[in-house]
C-alpha cells in the first residue's frame, strides 16, 4: 500500500508543500478534494459528526481516524478516553504531532482483548467493510469490541441516487454488482496513483437488517440532506 491518503494528510500537517487529493471510482469522475478538509474544527463539520461526537462516552475507539479531528475535539472531554486507530502510519504520525498521543497504527480486526463503551466509524464508517458479503464479520467483530451497555456510531449513504432510473422509474443497476453500494476508489496524489480498492455505501435498510441478524439493534438517529445518515448500534438483549 503506498498510503497516499497518509502522506498527504502528513504533508499538511508538516508544511510539505500538500497538493489535493484526486479521487476517482467505479461510478464517478475523477474529482479534487483539499486535505485541509481532513482538519476541520468541529464548527466545520456536518451536523451527523457533530452529532456523533455529542453522543460519544466512555472509552472511545475512533476507527479510520485519518488526520484525527474527531479525536482532537473528543480528548478535551475529561470524561472520555480516546484511542484512534487508523491502518496508515502516515495518518497516525500526524495525529500524534497534533497530540493525539494514544493514537495507534491499527487494523480493528487485529484488538484482541480491549472493549469499548463507543465505537466510532465516521466518513462514510461502512466504508472500510469493502463488499456486502464481508458485513457479518465486519460488524460481528464490532460487536466483540463492546462493552455492556457500548454503541457503535457510523455514517454512511444510499447511492441509488447515482444511478440512473429505467423507463418503469426504477433504478438501472448494472447486473454484475452484489450490491449497488459496493464500488471501487483510485486515489491519486502528487503525481502517485493508488491501485483501486474497494468501498461499501450501505443504505440504512439494508444496514438494520444485517445489524438484527448479528444480534445488534440499529437506530437511526440523524438523517443528512443527502441521502446520508447516522446510526446507533447497540447490543441486542437476550
Amino acid at each position: 500500500m503506498k498510503d497516499l491518503f497518509g502522506k498527504a494528510i502528513l504533508d499538511y500537517q508538516t508544511n510539505n508543500s500538500p497538493e489535493d487529493l484526486i479521487t476517482e471510482t467505479s461510478i464517478s469522475e475523477a474529482d479534487q478534494m483539499s486535505v485541509a478538509y481532513l482538519f476541520r474544527t468541529f464548527e466545520e463539520m456536518p451536523k451527523i459528526e457533530q452529532q456523533a461526537l455529542e453522543l460519544a462516552r466512555g472509552n472511545v475507539l475512533d476507527i479510520g481516524c485519518g488526520a484525527g479531528s474527531h479525536s482532537l475535539y473528543l480528548q478535551n472531554n475529561p470524561d472520555l478516553q480516546v484511542m484512534p486507530i487508523d491502518i496508515s502510519k502516515n495518518a497516525i504520525a500526524a495525529c500524534k504531532l497534533r497530540g493525539l498521543t494514544q493514537a495507534r497504527t491499527l487494523d480493528f480486526m487485529a484488538i484482541k482483548t480491549e472493549t469499548f463503551d463507543t465505537i466510532l466509524l465516521l466518513m462514510n464508517g461502512t466504508g472500510i467493510c469493502g463488499k456486502i458479503h464481508k458485513l457479518p464479520k465486519f460488524l460481528g467483530k464490532l460487536k466483540s469490541l463492546l462493552n455492556p451497555g457500548g454503541q457503535i456510531l457510523l455514517d454512511s449513504s444510499d447511492l441509488i441516487y447515482m444511478f440512473d432510473e429505467d423507463e418503469d422509474g426504477g433504478k438501472w443497476i448494472p447486473s454484475e454488482r452484489d450490491y449497488y453500494g459496493e464500488i471501487s476508489f483510485t486515489l491519486s496524489y502528487k503525481g502517485d496513483t493508488e491501485i483501486a480498492f474497494d468501498w461499501l455505501y450501505l443504505d440504512y435498510n439494508t444496514l438494520q437488517n444485517a445489524a438484527l441478524d448479528n444480534g445488534l439493534l440499529c437506530e437511526l438517529v440523524l438523517e443528512g440532506e443527502h441521502y446520508d445518515y447516522l446510526a446507533k448500534l447497540t447490543l441486542a438483549t437476550p
